[in-house]
């Protein structure tokens, strides 16, 4: 058999993995684009909205944070709770690969299948090897979702296409100066979006689902005997973001909900100021039932929970309406392979380990959430992840 193991991701979660694989002494090959999500996917002056403790990849030794980078760089030193730039995130990524993950393939795996020993990888290129373990660390890459008005728009004519998309195809706020946005959601990325794109001079405007706004009490805000989380002060995140193999103990129905609903839209404290600050007119309580789109802009038909009906007509539509997970996306791996695992929604089921129902598939960040919990989807999650994921591909190669 092929002792190779197969990375599939080079974001945080792919990076982080093959670090800790590296130095468990595996001949590891990882494909992607280091950091493209990050790169290639987010606007322009975005901030994560994690503080910079909860924003370092995990590694095998010491030495390796963000603080660690800004100190060997001569980079400013974010304070315990200042918001980290995505710029500066990924120039501490590029630091990390050099260091740990020298070598990144920056091509794509085009096939994933079963093979008389391991798999068979197909690489884009036509290269083609055998690997005793595969890991799937491709982020969030093919969940980007749409609401179904919205998706039956664009599917619908070429008419949409440009004046309809998902933020996590919009990376330049500045394209939109001078034009009309609505944006789409409440959460994190809602609220940013629709603050950089007033800051740089589109005339914005929020539909939201919900009846209100929410952003995360400031980190000195709020009782002292509530712990801190990657996702803000409470008992609950911190149980939802902090305690993976506790979550993995839950019932999978609850899993499963908690995974996709256990926390609820809203905005980073530091966000609010700057949110507020722009004015931008927020429609709230509404409901998207058709959209049309022409050479004009979009018209949103929705409804109110007191039965009105309203439109809403602008240049351009930003859905910031996150993403949600499916196998069926990850159509690198065989049908054969896809069949083979066994799922929660559409999450695949992974022991304590990672793996998944097939033998040496592994799976790791978001759509691991449905086992490990919303720590899946934050770069804090790597410290868990890493070290279990390792342990479980070793004892896999080691057969």
């Amino acid at each position: 058999m092929s002792k190779t193991v197969v990375v599939i991701g080079a974001g945080p979660y792919g990076l982080s993995a093959a670090a800790h694989l590296r130095a468990r002494g595996l001949a590891v090959r990882t494909f992607g684009a280091p950091v493209a999500n990050w790169a290639r996917r987010m606007p322009a002056g975005m901030q994560l909205r994690t503080p910079p403790a909860a924003s370092a990849l995990a590694t095998p030794r010491e030495g390796f944070t963000l603080h660690d980078f800004c100190r060997e760089a001569g980079e400013r030193r974010p304070g315990e709770h200042d918001p980290v730039p995505v710029s500066l995130f990924i120039r501490y990524a590029g630091w990390f690969r050099e260091r740990l993950v020298p070598r990144v393939e920056d091509e794509r795996v085009a096939a994933v299948d079963r093979g008389a020993d391991g798999f068979r990888v197909k690489l884009s290129s036509g290269e083609v090897l055998r690997a005793c373990a595969v890991v799937v660390a491709t982020g969030l890459t093919g969940f980007a979702q749409l609401p179904d008005p919205l998706a039956a728009a664009v599917s619908g004519g070429p008419s949409a296409l440009g004046r309809i998309s998902h933020s996590s195809q919009q990376t330049d706020p500045g394209t939109f100066a001078g034009r009309s946005v609505t944006v789409v959601g409440a959460g994190q990325s809602a609220l940013e979006s629709a603050t950089l794109l007033h800051e740089a001079g589109a005339d914005v405007q929020l539909l939201a689902p919900g009846a209100r706004i929410r952003f995360d009490a400031p980190p000195s805000s709020g009782p002292r005997w509530q712990p801190d989380s990657p996702a803000g002060r409470s008992w609950g995140r911190y149980g939802l973001t902090r305690r993976p193999a506790a979550f993995r103990l839950l019932p999978a129905g609850a899993r499963l909900r908690l995974a996709e609903r256990g926390l609820r839209p809203g905005g980073a404290w530091w966000l609010r100021e700057r949110f507020e600050e722009s004015r931008v007119p927020v429609l709230t309580e509404r409901r998207i039932t058709a959209a049309d789109a022409d050479a004009r802009g979009v018209t949103l038909h929705t409804t109110t929970p007191d039965g009105g009906t309203h439109t809403v007509t602008s240049d351009h539509v930003l859905a910031a309406t996150g993403y949600r997970v499916h196998v069926e996306a990850l159509d690198f791996l065989s049908p054969e392979l896809r069949a083979d695992l066994r799922r929660t929604g559409g999450f695949p089921v992974l022991d304590k380990g990672f793996a998944s129902s097939v033998p040496g598939l592994h799976f790791t960040g978001p759509p691991a959430a449905a086992s490990f919990g919303p720590a899946m989807r934050f770069v804090s999650g790597t410290w868990f992840a890493g070290p279990r994921l390792t342990k479980s591909v070793a004892a896999c190669c080691d057969e």
